[in-house]
């Protein structure tokens, strides 16, 4: 029982070990995938993949999140105030003809 649990955190240190050293590192995992058929190309499908942590990302020039409204709440304020302006812009064109009538 004691062997399991020693065998275990050994395990766990490794893993926790790798997962550390790929965040710090990153690695990249890159495919395609083609389907033909009867040497046509009905379907190219280019697969990348990039596993890093925001750190690494951000010092790599990555940074999409910040701008996702999805993913940033700063993202989402602007593009809320964005909007905003917009909607003022026209009720003002919306009041201005009714005036003018």
């Amino acid at each position: 029982m004691a062997e399991q649990q020693l065998a275990h955190a050994i395990q766990a240190t490794n893993l926790a070990d790798i997962l550390e050293r790929v965040l710090d590192k990153g690695i990249v995992i890159a495919g395609d995938i083609k389907i033909s058929l009867a040497d046509v190309e009905l379907l190219n499908i280019k697969i990348r993949l990039l596993i890093a942590s925001v750190d690494k990302a951000m010092e790599m020039g990555i940074n999409w999140w910040q701008q996702d409204p999805y993913l940033s709440t700063k993202a989402r304020e602007a593009e809320i105030e964005k909007e905003n302006a917009s909607l003022k812009k026209r009720l003002e064109r919306l009041e201005a003809k009714i005036k003018a009538k």
